[in-house]
């Protein structure tokens, strides 16, 4: 498999999403079409300039210091940013938050259009499809960063803590913060705020076993941070 800067090229890439999918008579489905190949705009060409981890971090975090100060610079908004991204994307970091309509990503970063790949999942689970879709943001569109950014005060977490049966599909991400909360649940002081970082280590970890992940990180091509919101400042704060 090629890869061009340590990230799966696009003819291989798109070799892998459109293989066929044999069945067991030995019946196989076809490849992609050439049409339905151009609507994947995005991995067309290889980020031309990827930012290094550290890199992006500092990016992010001096966008949170403008946010939480109100001094933001609204960047990457434009109408030639919006037609210069139209073609492909080159995020330069992913994000892995919470669903919560308080943490806004792109807002409390200070980012704009094209900047940041983000997946958002209540309580900023790590479930198999946003694993899936950060290892496209890392192998494909070369980004070389991932936040895990839980919040204080995350209602997810506060439901796992419960450990109340709930209707409908609501058990499903309460049953994924779970593991993380039960060992902190002998912790009086701070219980929520202890379970919210204990998630975003439990989430980070189950990012790290990707094969995908670990190769990238093997090869210091990926970094994986996890980091908490204020909701009441405003501020981002790296957790250990």
């Amino acid at each position: 498999m090629s890869r061009i800067n340590g990230f799966v090229g696009r003819r291989d890439f798109l070799k892998l999403a459109g293989l066929a999918c044999v069945t067991a008579t030995g019946l196989s489905c076809s490849l992609l079409s050439d049409r339905k190949q151009a609507v994947i705009a995005d991995v067309h060409s290889t980020n031309p300039n990827p930012v290094q981890g550290n890199q992006a971090l500092k990016r992010l975090l001096d966008g949170n210091q403008r946010f939480s100060q109100q001094n933001r610079k609204y960047p990457d908004q434009s109408l030639a940013r919006l037609q210069s991204v139209a073609k492909a994307q080159y995020p330069f970091a992913a994000i892995l938050g919470c669903a919560d309509s308080r943490v806004p990503t792109e807002l409390i970063f200070d980012q704009g259009i094209g900047d940041l790949f983000v997946v958002r999942v209540a309580g900023n689970v790590a479930t198999d499809i946003a694993i899936a879709s950060l290892e496209y943001a890392t192998s494909v569109l070369g980004s070389q960063l991932i936040v895990v950014l839980g919040h204080r005060r995350c209602g997810a977490v506060a439901a796992a803590l419960k450990n109340e049966e709930l209707p409908g599909k609501l058990g499903l991400i309460v049953d994924s913060i779970k593991p993380a909360v039960e060992p902190v649940k002998k912790i009086s002081a701070n219980l929520n705020e202890n379970a919210v970082l204990a998630n975003i280590k439990y989430q980070s970890a189950k990012l790290r076993q990707s094969s995908i992940l670990q190769q990238l990180l093997q090869e210091n091509k990926l970094q994986i941070v996890g980091a908490t919101y204020d909701l009441d400042t405003g501020k981002v704060t790296l957790t250990a």
